[in-house]
């Protein structure tokens, strides 16, 4: 993408923050937001640990009236959609609304209307059921939600890519704002899977960590006693818009979304390719479209699987596109603190390492107590790191092989 494409506004629902100050904040402590689900009986699940949002109504601007027609993952994503909306200071008074699109990925839908609904239809019969079943938990409930709210009527798109979803959600909205199709773009994801069935559902992939006992240890990423990554809930949103647009209206601008490479592995449905061939294709397809070389690199946000396989692949994808550049180039995962939001990650991904350019500081992997030899990488262990970021990759993975590598660059 030849032109730069900027993100002037940051909003963030997280376990570990509800706005972007108290996000950094918390993010600084490297501490982690992980523990057990107690809202539902999960002492059946084989992982009843995760990364919860608490304090959703306490920072909603959403009436009551609409909470009750939409499920929690819609109104995380009007939360974080305002923050953005008012970090950017859109005047939605003087917006051509025809020319302001959503783009929004997320893997599993809204599971907590669905699951209760249903519950009511078998013991109420279909007189029980609400007549907002059937809009309230598909994935594109809300984006379109989001556009019912604010009247936005451009081109919009839900992704959904397992924990690549928001990845491509980013990159699509930045490039139908380098195409000129729309003058704003919301862009992010949300995820609401710590419900009873959804958090079964992603138990049943086999990807998560059985650590119940000491949760805030559970999710370490590279470690020899890795066991899976954490689920968590929550949403990110940033606005777009182009880098000229931007700086007519004076606004501050975080950084811009510089390019990506996306491949397949073409291996199997749920599971990754055991080698590391696509994803290193995925890597050097994002530097080649983003006209960077390997040394221009000073950052890496970490897909963090936590996986024996996982960890392995990614680390032998880094080391053979970068070779002896890597131990230049700085590597963490963030997400250790607060939990792996599926298909959100890549959302909040990029809204910590947006913050790290803005601060100059990494924000390291946690729980990194005993190194794998197999993973020979250097993952920024247990303590954040004062570093200057010019050009920074985010790596993304979802189930079936999808490999996804976003690059983003300071406001240089």
């Amino acid at each position: 993408m030849k032109e730069r494409v900027a993100i002037t506004g940051i909003g963030v629902v997280s376990p570990c923050g509800m706005k972007k100050e108290t996000f950094w904040a918390n993010l600084k402590r490297a501490e982690s937001f992980i523990d057990e689900v107690k809202r539902f009986d999960a002492s059946l699940y084989p992982s009843r640990i995760a990364g919860q949002v608490h304090d959703l109504d306490c920072y909603s601007h959403v009436s009551s009236r609409l909470v009750k027609k939409i499920d929690v993952f819609s109104h995380m994503a009007l939360v974080s959609c305002e923050q953005a909306l008012q970090d950017a200071q859109v005047d939605l008074n003087n917006v051509d609304k025809t020319r302001v699109g959503v783009f929004m990925g997320n893997a599993l839908g809204g599971w907590l209307f669905a699951e209760t609904e249903l519950r009511d239809m078998y013991i109420e019969g279909r007189e029980g059921v609400s007549p907002y079943m059937a809009s309230a938990w598909f994935p594109a409930a809300p984006q379109g939600q989001i556009t019912i709210y604010y009247g936005f009527k451009g081109y919009s798109k839900t992704i959904v890519a397992d924990r690549a979803s928001s990845a491509l959600a980013l990159w699509y909205g930045a490039k139908i704002i380098a195409d000129n199709k729309n003058d704003y773009v919301l862009a992010g994801g949300m995820e609401a899977p710590i419900t009873p069935y959804a958090l079964l559902t992603a138990n049943t992939c086999g990807y998560l960590s059985k650590n119940n006992l000491t949760p805030k240890k559970a999710y370490r990423p590279y470690d020899l006693y890795r066991d899976g990554f954490v689920v968590a809930e929550g949403s990110g949103t940033v606005v777009l818009e182009k880098e000229e647009h931007a700086k007519k209206r004076s606004r501050h601008i975080y950084g811009y979304i510089k390019g990506i490479g996306v491949s397949s592995d073409g291996y199997h449905f749920a599971r990754a390719k055991p080698d590391s061939e696509h994803l290193e294709y995925a890597i050097k397809a994002c530097l080649t479209d983003s006209g960077w070389s390997k040394k221009d690199v000073d950052y890496i946000c970490l897909d963090a699987e936590a996986t024996v396989m996982g960890d392995y692949l990614e680390a032998r994808a880094l080391n053979n596109v970068f070779g002896e550049d890597l131990k230049n180039i700085a590597l963490s995962a963030p997400k250790t603190i607060f939990g792996n939001l599926l298909g959100a990650q890549t959302a909040l991904d990029l809204i910590v390492t947006l913050l790290s350019m803005q601060h100059d500081l990494i924000i390291p992997t946690i729980n990194y107590d005993q190194p794998d030899p197999y993973c020979d990488i250097k993952v920024t262990p247990n303590k954040p790191v004062e570093r200057k970021i010019n050009k920074a990759l985010i790596i993304a993975r979802g189930r079936g092989g999808i490999n996804t590598v976003l690059a983003i660059e300071n406001n240089a």
